[in-house]
C-alpha cells in the first residue's frame, strides 16, 4: 500500500498523487515533489500520467524534471552528500573539495555510487557561509570541510 492509501500499478498511484494536487495553482512542481517523495524518483513512465492529469504536454513535464536538480530520475543512494558550490564556499576551497569528492567516490554530481551507498549532489547554498566549504551528509550540515574531513564523513557512511 502506498503513502496515498492507493493500491495498484505505479501509474494508478502517480495519478492519485497528481490528483491530490491538481487544483493547486502551479501544481506541477508540488506534484513532482510528491511523486518523488512517494517513489524516491520520477520515472520516465510517470511523465505521461502527470501530463494527462494536469492537461500539460509531456515535453513540459519533462522540461521541468530535467531543469531542476532536486528532481531525480534515478533512485538516490542510502545517503545524499551535497557540497555547496556558492561563491562564499568557492572562495574557501569548495571547488577543490568537489573535485576530491568526485575522485574519491568515482562519480559526478547527480550520480550514485555503484553500491547504492552515496549520491553526490551540488547545491548553491546550505546557509552556512561563514563556515565554508560546507557539506550536507544525510541531512546534517558540516562546515570547514576539507578533503580529510570529507573522507572521515564518508567513512561514517560506509
Amino acid at each position: 500500500m502506498s503513502v496515498t492509501g492507493e493500491v495498484g500499478t505505479r501509474a494508478d498511484r502517480v495519478r492519485a498523487v497528481t490528483r491530490a494536487h491538481e487544483q493547486r495553482r502551479g501544481a506541477l512542481i508540488p506534484v513532482l515533489h510528491a511523486v518523488q517523495h512517494e517513489f524516491g524518483r520520477i520515472a520516465a513512465e510517470d511523465l505521461p500520467v502527470i501530463a494527462d492529469v494536469l492537461n500539460l504536454a509531456i515535453a513540459e513535464v519533462h522540461g521541468v524534471v530535467t531543469f531542476y536538480r532536486d528532481f531525480r530520475r534515478a533512485p538516490a543512494g542510502r545517503a545524499i552528500v551535497r557540497i555547496c558550490g556558492a561563491e562564499a564556499c568557492q572562495a574557501v576551497g569548495a571547488t577543490t573539495l568537489a573535485g576530491h569528492a568526485r575522485d574519491r567516490l568515482g562519480i559526478g554530481f547527480g550520480e550514485t555510487t555503484a553500491d547504492g551507498t552515496v549520491t553526490l549532489d551540488e547545491v548553491f547554498c546550505l546557509g552556512n557561509c561563514a563556515l565554508g566549504p560546507s557539506v550536507e551528509v544525510a541531512g546534517r550540515v558540516y562546515g570547514r570541510v576539507g578533503p580529510d574531513r570529507f573522507d572521515g564523513l564518508l567513512g561514517d557512511l560506509r
